[in-house]
């Protein structure tokens, strides 16, 4: 038996169960490298094994180096053997935030392809990291002329949230993947992102389904360890969802009612709460890590499809989960804002810091006031700023989805461009020394109330927690094909 197979765009196979490769970085986190010819051979035995596709990033050790010499000894073998699948390997670019000037796209895609010794990458999944920071279009955008010039087949996403999944499928860009976490620990994946993906003909790419192993047999009924006992990434990073979802005894009680059903199938712990993720139809495929070069667990993947999970599992299965907190935000949340559940509980093995997006400007003759520019042509016709702070009050300007200097972002989609304002918004005030917390007032005006749901919705995402004052006016007309304009004020307590 092998993995079932799944068409994620047309011409374009994978199986079902990726072979993830991020513990090639925890394995080499001592400085160490692992043997690329070593590694790569027991990539090709995954491969032989159907298990031919393989997941990435670029800051994944040297996991794309072992990767493109697997891809050369496939290669040979693909020769020899008819039968043989092609091997798909999938990489991540997680860039840090920045403008994204296009020699910066084609520099890292090529960085990417020469490792992985492709003239074309497979799938390239694209993260961004701050939202409120633009340049993630103008990344898509080189990402779509590489892909236009045959470097990239396919293009996905990692991360995404689903508020930014949309403003990219609204803008127009050819996405056929997201890759978020999905496990019955974490749901959020199946929530409102599910529903997108499926009007869209996007597929999710799962993650975490067994969060680090811990949905496995080899904690069922084991007592909790301490956080400083965990030694590698996946297991620290983990553990931390298993904290913020209920604890230990939360995470015993769904054990429990795995065994129950793994055993009434003959199958493992893994394999139900994986085949539960797959089930999905907003699930493409899942990633099961890999530690190369240490334990292989193909025989016991495999079995994920060897067997159905009929009603009664569904129901024992949503019983046990029915106790789990729900984690905060949306899909990738964990990566943008605490609580951080990454492997260190912060951001430090990813990034120094997080830029401000507009640079403070002083205002001549005024020595309390600062002000920034987000570069929009509309600043310099009508001589305003996009915010001004004087002393402990910022003011921001009625701000639409002006990208660049005149780039309107998602036309004829009003929830879009309410994203990509407050994200704007946002920028600004933080910009300034502020933060979202601190306003106090907006005003959103609408070109259609038929609107007004679905801009408040995206209000609400944002400002839910912080509950300032608003008012909604709808207008007989905004300018060019602009949907939504919004201002604020924020009031910083010093």
């Amino acid at each position: 038996m092998k993995p079932e197979r799944f068409c994620l765009s047309p011409n374009y196979e994978i199986s079902q169960v990726i072979t993830g490769l991020w513990q090639v970085a925890d394995l080499e986190k001592d400085g160490s490298e692992l043997d690329v010819e070593v590694a790569a051979e027991s990539l090709v035995e995954y491969a032989l094994d159907g298990f031919d596709t393989f997941d990435m990033a670029d800051h994944y050790g040297s996991a794309e180096l072992i990767s493109g010499r697997a891809q050369e000894i496939l290669q040979r073998q693909q020769q020899n053997v008819d039968s043989l699948n092609p091997a798909r390997f999938h990489t991540k670019w997680c860039p840090k935030p920045g403008v994204m000037l296009p020699k910066v796209v084609r520099d890292a895609i090529d960085e990417r392809a020469d490792r992985l010794r492709v003239e074309s990458i497979d799938l390239l999944q694209f993260h961004w990291w701050t939202f409120q920071h633009p340049g993630y279009l103008d990344a898509m955008e080189g990402l779509v002329l590489a892909q236009q010039s045959g470097r990239i087949n396919k293009i996905g996403l990692t991360n995404f949230d689903t508020n930014h999944l949309r403003v990219l499928i609204r803008h127009g860009f050819p996405v056929v993947s997201n890759q978020v976490v999905v496990s019955m620990l974490d749901q959020r994946g199946l929530e409102e992102m599910a529903k997108v993906v499926l009007e869209n003909n996007i597929k999710l790419l799962a993650y975490g389904v067994l969060a680090g192993g811990f949905l496995t047999e080899k904690w069922l009924d084991k007592p909790e360890p301490a956080n400083s006992d965990l030694s590698d990434w996946s297991k620290m990073k983990y553990k931390r969802f298993i904290d913020e979802t209920g604890g230990w005894g939360n995470l015993q009680n769904i054990l429990r009612v795995l065994k129950s059903v793994a055993q009434r199938h003959g199958v493992s712990i893994a394999n139900v709460a994986t085949r539960w993720v797959l089930d999905h139809p907003a699930v493409g495929a899942v990633i099961v890590g890999a530690r190369l070069t240490e334990n292989q667990h193909r025989e016991d993947n495999v079995a994920i499809f060897s067997f159905s999970l009929d009603e009664e599992d569904r129901s024992l299965i949503a019983e046990s989960v029915a106790n789990n907190r729900r984690l905060k935000g949306d899909c990738g949340d964990e990566y943008r804002e605490p609580p951080f559940l990454t492997a260190s509980g912060d951001l430090t093995h990813h990034l120094d810091s997080f830029p401000n997006v507009y640079e403070p400007i002083a205002v001549p003759g005024k020595a309390d006031r600062i002000q920034v520019f987000s570069g929009t042509k509309w600043e310099k016709i009508c001589g305003h700023s996009r915010a001004v702070r004087i002393g402990n009050r910022i003011l921001v300007s009625g701000t639409t989805a002006t990208h660049g200097q005149d780039i309107i972002v998602c036309r004829g989609d009003a929830r879009g461009q309410a994203v990509y304002i407050l994200d704007k918004i946002k920028a600004s005030v933080m910009s300034l020394g502020g933060s979202l917390s601190d306003i106090v007032r907006t005003r959103v005006y609408l070109q259609n109330a038929k609107d007004c749901e679905a801009v408040s919705l995206v209000h609400g995402r944002y400002f839910g927690e912080v509950c300032p004052a608003n008012a909604t006016f709808e207008i007989s007309q905004l300018i060019d094909d602009y949907l939504v304009e919004i201002e604020a004020e924020a009031i910083i307590e010093e």
